[in-house]
C-alpha cells in the first residue's frame, strides 16, 4: 500500500492541526526547498529521517535492448537518500 499527495496532506494536516491548504503548502515548500538544494549539489539532512543528496554517474556505455546495439550513456546525476535512525526503526519492527 501507498500514500498518494492528497492522502500525505491530510495526514500532515490532521497530525500538525493544520488546514490542508497550510500542510499543502508546507509539503510544497518542502518539495521547492529539495529541488533547489539538490539542483545546486548541496545535501539536505533531517536527522533521524533522512539524508538526500545528489550523486554523479560516469558515462558509461549501454545496450539498446530491442536491437543489442552498443550505445554512449552520458555522463549525469541521480540522487540518493540515506534512511536516518527514526525510519529505519519504523521499518525494522
Amino acid at each position: 500500500m501507498s500514500i498518494n499527495r492528497t492522502e500525505l496532506i491530510a495526514k500532515v494536516a490532521e497530525k500538525a492541526g493544520l488546514s490542508k491548504t497550510d500542510a499543502d503548502k508546507a509539503l510544497a515548500a518542502l518539495q521547492e526547498v529539495l529541488v533547489d538544494s539538490l539542483g545546486k549539489g548541496e545535501a539536505v539532512k533531517i536527522t533521524g529521517l533522512m539524508a538526500v543528496e545528489r550523486t554523479e554517474r560516469a558515462a558509461r556505455k549501454g545496450r539498446n535492448p530491442r536491437t543489442g546495439e552498443e550505445i554512449h550513456i552520458p555522463a549525469g546525476y541521480g540522487v540518493k537518500l540515506t534512511a536516518g535512525s527514526a525510519l529505519k526503526k519504523a521499518v525494522s519492527d
